[in-house]
């Protein structure tokens, strides 16, 4: 929940390349004040059988970034989801190196104002994402 002090963010995945919600992605989030300043680490979570993150950690006083960290390799190569793409005729995983996940992870880096709640979907495939601020 977002403060006049705090900015709040949360963000769901939809996988595109079986047309439904990514479920059990790890994801990790980092603040930080000012564009030269460290990331800090504030924790992480994991995507539900919705897509989505509902419990990611607040947002410090002060953070003017934010970058979400989702780890995508593992979902590619579950065996969940490999028997989601058999099933939907989704291209084989070709070309995507040693892993079979040609974006092992994707980062997400945003500026965010104080009293603002930032949602950010992520709509993911083997060999592609966007994002965007949602609502």
């Amino acid at each position: 929940m977002s403060t006049a002090t705090t900015a709040s963010v949360s963000t769901h995945i939809l996988d595109t390349s079986v047309g439904r919600p990514a479920e059990g992605v790890t994801i990790s989030l980092s603040a930080r004040s000012g564009s030269g300043a460290q990331w800090q680490a504030l924790g992480g979570s994991a995507t539900d059988a919705d897509g989505r993150c509902k419990d990611l950690p607040a947002l410090p006083e002060g953070a003017t970034h934010v970058r979400l960290d989702f780890e995508t390799e593992a979902y590619f190569l579950s065996k969940k989801n490999k028997q989601a793409e058999a099933q939907q005729d989704a291209p084989a995983n070709r070309d995507s190196g040693a892993t079979g996940a040609f974006f092992p992870e994707v980062a997400i880096t945003f500026a965010v104002t104080p009293g603002e709640h930032y949602h950010v979907p992520l709509l993911l495939n083997p060999f592609g994402y966007s994002v965007y601020r949602g609502s």
